[in-house]
């Protein structure tokens, strides 16, 4: 089967098309796909081979059919991706989640998605056995039992990929939870080709030689497509490893001349301070996403490493980055301009677009679009063809898009609107700090007053009244924060988003001290 050519953004694809099939095809059998901590890489040829033995298992003896929801579980490795793989070449429907994911959440989704089979790794299946999923068929992978997926036999031969349409739904994507109830989005086997044909080719621009790793896991879209899609889409080879925080993620850069990074923008200020004795000369391209970049961690990773870190925003929703800058086009505080394929605008609530410098909500549009599965909050997400992300942003004049705060973290105190990332950006700066929250808490006599939580880097003094004012030398008096709560540690999701509501709902979160208040 040949390949798919890469096409023009927003260009159609055919109308018959297997995704899994088409990141499968082209390669030479001997390069290599995926590479880990240890053991030998797996080359094209393995990684086909071992992703078309387990559709074989799925097709035969799982007794899976084209449509099944099929749950994947388990650490970032290799079989993890070949399963995915597996089950998309099988026709089946892939409900990739997170191996820190509790027994409830996990119930939650398999109700949702109506899973009915599942693909473990053997060290994540005591949460998926403990939610009592019912009617649940779960089969383990690298475990030593006899009826183990890699143990069972099964046919040696190529897998013919089943003949999917190009909006057959491939697979069901879970939002991170943040808020509440998860809502599953449904993506398409052509979506899956448009974010790598789109974002990956326009802006990233993969090559065949280009090493890549990061943080995000595979059950979270970022780490789907820079992990797995992007790099099968371009040829080119992914470091998979199970543990990615920035004390692993530097060493291992080293190790493989690591040349491209996805990692979050707390996991780039973290590792600024690890950078002394590692080599990251191999390192082109460092993106970064699932939150805003303040502008001060830009900067300060541009100064250590000379790189010019790719900021983007993406959503679960519409599975990847569809606004972004590379290169020179990089503007410091900015998100960049909407990805080729991709248009964008500000809006107000009721759907009118709103005149440049105005904050309103942002709306996009393109190949891939918003479909959850069975939940009212579609209609919140898609109003009029545009999906409206739920983030405040200002389109500048010249069509740059700046970040401004997610539509629910406005905080108004006083008459005095405050952007809590502003407040964050301006924390950041301080020396002592590494990591920053800004809400809103409700006051009788202002309606909300800004409430800053930190961390701060090891051995530094939990000073409040130093960095209260810091803070007043770099932003105006009424954006201060009028109290500060010291944390060892910010609540985060298993994707590492951070849990705003949690700071919200008031008490003092665990390991925190609070200053005293202005």
């Amino acid at each position: 089967m040949a390949r798919t050519p890469l096409r023009p953004a927003g260009a159609a694809l055919p109308e018959r098309l297997n995704c899994a099939a088409e990141l499968l095809t082209g390669p030479p059998d001997d390069r290599p796909a995926f590479l880990t901590e240890a053991g030998a890489p797996w080359t094209y040829g393995e990684l086909r081979a071992r992703a078309d033995r387990v559709a074989h298992l799925l097709t035969g003896e799982l007794g899976v059919v084209p449509g099944n929801r099929v749950l994947l579980r388990g650490p970032t490795t290799p079989w993890l991706a070949a399963c995915w793989l597996a089950v998309l070449k099988a026709g089946a429907v892939a409900v990739t989640v997170l191996a820190q994911q509790r027994p409830h959440e996990l119930s939650t989704m398999c109700e949702i998605a109506r899973v009915r089979h599942a693909l473990c790794d053997v060290r994540a299946v005591d949460d998926l056995a403990k939610a009592e999923i019912p009617g649940l068929r779960i089969t383990t992978y690298g475990g030593d039992a006899p009826d183990d997926l890699l143990n069972r036999p099964a046919p040696g031969t190529p897998y013919e990929a089943v003949d999917t349409a190009a909006d057959d739904v491939a697979l069901i994507a879970f939002t991170s939870g943040t808020t509440g109830r998860p809502k599953g989005c449904m993506h398409f086997h052509r979506d899956v080709l448009a974010i790598a044909d789109t974002f990956s080719r326009h802006v990233l621009k993969p090559r065949a030689d280009d090493v890549f790793t990061g943080s995000p896991p595979l059950g979270f879209t970022f780490g789907l497509g820079g992990l797995v899609v992007f790099p099968l889409r371009a040829g080119a080879s992914a470091l998979l490893l199970e543990q990615a925080g920035p004390k692993q993620l530097l060493p291992a850069i080293a190790r493989h001349r690591v040349s491209v990074l996805f990692t979050a923008p707390t996991a780039y200020r973290a590792m600024l301070d690890e950078l002394d004795g590692h080599d990251v000369s191999s390192l082109r391209r460092c993106v970064s996403a699932g939150e805003n970049l303040p502008a001060a961690t830009w900067r300060a990773w541009q100064e250590r490493t000379g790189l010019r870190v790719i900021n983007g925003i993406g959503a679960t929703e519409l599975l990847h980055i569809f606004i972004s800058a590379a290169d020179e086009k990089i503007r410091p505080g900015t998100t960049g301009v909407p990805v080729p394929g991709w248009q964008a605008r500000v809006q107000d609530e009721h759907g009118e677009p709103l005149p440049d410098g105005e904050p309103g909500l942002l709306a996009v549009r393109g190949p891939v679009g918003c479909r959850y599965l069975a939940d009212p909050r579609q209609r919140e997400y898609v109003r009029g063809g545009w999906n409206i992300t739920g983030d405040t942003y200002v389109r500048e004049p010249d069509g740059w898009f700046r970040y401004v705060a997610r539509a629910d973290d406005m905080i108004i105190s006083a008459g005095y609107n405050i952007a809590g990332p502003e407040v964050e950006d301006a924390l950041l700066r301080h020396p002592d700090v590494m990591e920053a929250a800004v809400v809103g808490r409700p006051d009788e006599a202002r309606g909300q007053v800004v409430v800053a939580f930190t961390v701060l880097k090891e051995g530094a003094e939990r000073d409040a009244g130093a960095l209260r004012a810091f803070v007043k030398e770099e932003l105006a008096p009424y954006k201060c924060p009028r109290e500060i709560v010291f944390l060892d540690a910010l609540p985060r999701t298993a994707t590492g988003k951070l849990q705003r509501f949690r700071l919200r709902a008031g008490g003092l979160p665990d390991g925190g001290t609070e200053s005293d208040r202005e």
